[in-house]
């Protein structure tokens, strides 16, 4: 079998075909590098250069004759996703349509899609399960439920089988090259102020959690990866149409992440705590028991792990933990605070 990899140059997509390759699967990748690095890519791994266009991904398919899709194309911003709400239909759901169209238009029957935890919104309980209501709350979540949506309506009327998994807080990286240079995420805007000698902002300290910030499920990219592997090989061997959840089902409050920060690098980390924004949920973790009982995928990384190999892509070779010690006052609204 041979497996294109849609978004393959990209963050997660790059560590899915390395973790794909290791098992010896042949695989092509189709990726515009607006966001991917061609690097990234295998020498021995095909590399379409393109978007999602019609024709170009059909004449992939027949070409390199392949039997399943892998799916990890798509904008990912929540907040650039509220400013330019069109422009992410088009990319997210007009590609995912487009790719759907080319699959049955050449009789590729199987697809993995990378969905997203941003589909349940805010949910209304900590544990989050695959049946926990889905009410995203930006159209980066509305595009990637209509994007399930499709795939479920396809597989139903083209006999596709299909899987998507909901990632929760991805992070971490396998291997520097693949590392994410996006900034989105919690861990890339913690080293990209520590870097700089600024405070790491802490959004909200009033939360009922054990320490009054926010806690997420934050889950190691190569563990998403051996996920999608986990998946793939389900796809070959049997007729799917479900979701799964991935996440380590844990959560780490933010100040426990900057506590490993600090223990990992060895620096002062300053935190200025910034008012709560309205909606965030107090705690939102992963139900994991579906992916760990049907496909037997269990999250093997903790958050030390998750943490040390993010600042082995990050750190700067000329930062030394020798930065002056301020002291430290009590938190509140635009105070620093150091973690221990």
């Amino acid at each position: 079998m041979t497996w294109l990899v849609v978004g393959g140059a990209g963050y997660i997509g790059s560590h899915v075909v390395r973790r794909l390759r290791a098992e010896g699967r042949h695989l092509v990748v189709l990726d515009d590098l607006s966001t991917g690095v061609r690097e990234r890519v295998p020498a021995d791994v095909p590399l379409v250069v393109s978007g999602l266009d019609r024709a170009v991904v059909t004449d992939t398919l027949r070409r390199y004759r392949i039997t399943g899709v892998v799916n990890l194309a798509a904008r990912k911003s929540a907040p650039e996703s509220v400013a330019l709400p069109l422009w992410y239909y088009e990319q997210n759901v007009e590609g995912m349509r487009s790719l759907l169209q080319a699959m049955v238009d050449v009789g590729v029957t199987r697809m993995l899609l990378s969905s997203s935890a941003a589909v349940y919104g805010s949910p209304p309980c900590t544990r989050v399960t695959e049946q926990t209501p889905t009410a995203p709350i930006n159209p980066y979540g509305e595009t990637k439920l209509m994007c399930e949506w499709m795939l479920r309506a396809c597989g139903a009327a083209h006999d596709v089988s299909w899987i998507a998994l909901r990632y929760f807080n991805i992070v971490g990286t396998a291997d520097p090259v693949c590392s994410d240079t996006g900034g989105e995420s919690l861990f890339p805007r913690v080293f990209q102020r520590l870097t700089t000698g600024r405070p790491a902002v802490v959004t909200g300290v009033d939360f009922p959690t054990r320490d009054g910030t926010g806690v997420r499920d934050y889950v190691h990219v190569a563990d998403v990866a051996d996920a999608h592997a986990a998946a793939v090989a389900r796809l070959e061997s049997d007729r799917c149409a479900d979701v799964y959840n991935v996440g380590t089902g844990s959560g780490y409050s933010v100040l426990e992440v900057l506590a490993a920060v600090r223990e990992v690098t060895g620096l002062p980390v300053e935190v200025e705590v910034v008012p709560s924004r309205p909606g965030d949920p107090p705690e939102v973790v992963a139900a994991v028991d579906k992916i760990g009982t049907e496909m037997s995928w269990w999250a093997r990384n903790g958050l030390h792990d998750m943490v040390a190999s993010t600042w082995q892509a990050w750190r700067p070779s000329a930062l030394t933990p020798t930065r002056a010690v301020r002291r430290r006052r009590a938190p509140g609204p635009g105070r620093r605070q150091r973690v221990r």
